[in-house]
């Protein structure tokens, strides 16, 4: 019986007989370079689509986000589970950096609402940080289309 095998544990062969070490099972990954897990992907889509129809649905007590049209591009959660990132925006309006301090503010409501929809053990803390990819994808494409570029882009001989 090898060393290994007398823990518990079990090798697998590769396909010339050598040893290729320990069984990754599937819950494991290599590092912090793997990304996210299908479950962490999973749960953090679930508790997009919470928060949108909250935002959609909910008219809020706090003056600075009533009647305020929120979108929740995205949700990055922890590998615990207990810490949720929330990528926020306002389509056409780049002010969303003024609501973040409502936001915080409404962080218990949002999480007991969240509490009622998400079949979790603890619901996830909630931060919020504004989405500024599609300001960033308007900057370059305004790049990509000044006359500079355009000219450099033109038809080559």
């Amino acid at each position: 019986m090898s060393r290994n095998a007398s823990r518990g544990k079990t090798e697998t062969k590769g396909p010339a007989g050598q040893s290729a070490g320990p069984r990754a099972s599937g819950s494991r990954r290599a590092g912090p370079a793997a990304g996210p897990s299908q479950r962490q992907l999973r749960v953090a889509e679930e508790v997009r689509h919470v928060l949108a129809e909250l935002f959609t649905r909910v008219e809020f007590r706090d003056p600075v986000l009533a009647g305020v049209k929120i979108t929740v591009t995205e949700v990055r959660i922890s590998p615990d589970l207990r810490h949720a990132t929330a990528f926020i925006a306002r389509l056409g309006q780049s002010d969303v950096e003024v609501f973040l301090p409502a936001l915080r503010r409404a962080t218990p409501f949002l999480r007991s609402q969240l509490s009622h929809a998400v079949k979790l053990r603890g619901v996830p803390d909630l931060h919020f940080q504004p989405d500024t990819a599609l300001d960033y994808a308007m900057e370059i494409d305004a790049l990509l289309r000044s006359p500079i570029v355009a000219k450099d882009l033109g038809p080559q001989e």
